[in-house]
């Protein structure tokens, strides 16, 4: 099938197999390696980018689900080389550890705070929910989206 698809910004039409997910169309077809293939059954959330606005898991996406769809990956949150300030804030708070969930959890950081610009922390780990990190314990991570919030507004 051909899909038309804006990816961070830019536009492609390409032919996929019906049944090839968003995640593998970004990596593999667009080389956009920054949104992770975790588990497949959506219970990591590494694969987390936004689709017309909404964060979904893009390994239980199919990407001809996303024909006409604007995504937004990792990748597309940086401008002209500078980092968004939620990637800003992660860095700062060392909301990272080995990084594996890390694109997951700044895409759904971002879609936390679009829906809600100033979270308590308790709204925070409610968000967080879907999204797997198997190194740090949460805590520098719920502060990086704190300090995220407090930088964004």
């Amino acid at each position: 099938m051909e899909i038309s698809i804006t990816v961070n910004g830019r536009s492609y039409t390409r032919e996929v197999a019906p049944m090839r997910t968003l995640v593998e169309f970004l990596r593999e077809d667009l080389d956009l390696t920054g949104t992770h293939i975790g588990c497949d059954t959506t219970s990591c959330g590494a694969c987390t980018v936004t689709l017309d606005g909404r964060a979904v898991k893009s390994c239980t996406v199919l990407a001809v689900q996303a024909d006409g769809g604007e995504v937004t990956t990792i990748e597309g949150l940086s401008e002209n080389g500078t980092m968004h300030p939620i990637q800003q804030a992660f860095k700062e708070n060392h909301g990272l550890q080995c990084g594996f969930c890390t694109p997951g959890m700044v895409m759904v950081a971002a879609d936390i705070l679009k829906n809600n610009p100033h979270p308590t922390e308790e709204e925070i780990r409610h968000g967080l929910e879907g999204n797997f990190c198997r190194c740090t314990g949460y805590h520098n991570i719920v502060k990086s989206i704190q300090h995220a919030s407090e930088a964004l507004n």
